[in-house]
């Protein structure tokens, strides 16, 4: 299913990257499996412990209860709930005992570009988790259930057929994942107009926010006042914009802490800050804690 890659630079132990690994026999890019089958064949320990996959996970969980960590946040899945981490996001997760679903590894460059730009599946923001209700949720169940028969009748088909159709059936499980009605967690309604500012806004952040900090500069190079970045990303994220551009940096320099041993100084300059004094105080005043304070208590469970 997925190989464990831990380079050693130091006494501390790293979150390990995960690469995605065909099962024998299968095709390469996509794999379905339920949580049982997952139980079985995955190492507890290595579930449990931080680690950032290289691929999407989609996670329906049908039965039981499940804690999932994505990014430093824990989420609490039941019934019904649809799970969604992205490729670089660090997680780990919760006890398995009794909880039944269905799990979905693919790899970003599986799905075709339309399919992938309609499900937003490059969307870092997208809220983990999901709550279909309704026609909704029996439409993601179905396209799940069936893209997991497909997957298991592999001989039925030509190899490059049976790809082809699980591709298809991928796409529309992602495409209801990505918009399956029900309430989302951590995501804002907005209008058009103020969903279409903060797209441009986060797009502009996830490409720049290591060379500014600054609201100014991205109204600047936008076209918008300040004011109308801070309504629109309020709208839509529930924060204002210079919140959501230190958030983004605080994610990156959590990923950064929890993942190597770079020193801060280091990863100041990664970040964009002048020295490592300012980058430690701004960690501080965000998150009431060091930087090493956090590496420490990542990598022992403690965060």
């Amino acid at each position: 299913m997925v190989k464990m890659r831990q380079e050693s630079r130091g006494p501390s132990p790293e979150i390990p990257e995960v690469a995605f690994s065909a099962p024998a026999g299968r095709p390469t890019g996509v794999e379905v499996l339920t949580l049982a089958e997952l139980r079985a064949r995955a190492d507890a320990c290595q579930l449990s412990a931080p680690h950032r996959p290289g691929f999407h996970h989609l996670l329906a969980l049908d039965g039981g209860r499940l804690v999932h960590s994505v990014d430093f946040r824990e989420h609490v899945l039941a019934p019904g709930d649809l799970l969604w981490s992205r490729p670089g996001q660090v997680q780990h997760f919760g006890d398995l005992t009794g909880a039944e679903g269905r799990l979905v590894l693919f790899e970003a460059g599986f799905l075709d570009p339309a399919t992938a730009a309609a499900a937003r599946v490059e969307d870092w923001y997208g809220p983990p988790v999901r709550h279909p209700e309704g026609a909704a949720a029996r439409g993601v169940d179905a396209a799940m259930r069936q893209l997991h028969g497909e997957f298991g009748a592999l001989g039925g088909l030509p190899l490059e057929i049976h790809l082809e159709v699980l591709r298809h059936l991928l796409a529309v499980l992602v495409l209801r994942a990505a918009h399956p009605g029900g309430e989302a967690d951590g995501a804002g309604d907005g209008s058009c107009a103020a969903s279409a500012t903060y797209l441009r806004f986060r797009d502009a952040v996830e490409r720049d926010f290591t060379r500014s900090r600054r609201v100014a500069d991205y109204a600047r190079a936008l076209g918008y006042a300040p004011r109308t970045l801070s309504r629109a990303t309020e709208a839509v994220a529930g924060v204002g914009a210079k919140e959501f551009i230190d958030r983004r940096v605080v994610l990156e320099a959590k990923r950064l802490l929890a993942h190597g041993d770079r020193s801060a100084a280091r990863i100041a300059d990664r970040l964009g800050f002048a020295d490592a004094p300012n980058f430690s105080k701004f960690f501080q005043r965000q998150k009431g804690t060091t930087p090493i304070t956090f590496r420490t208590a990542v990598r022992s469970g403690a965060a």
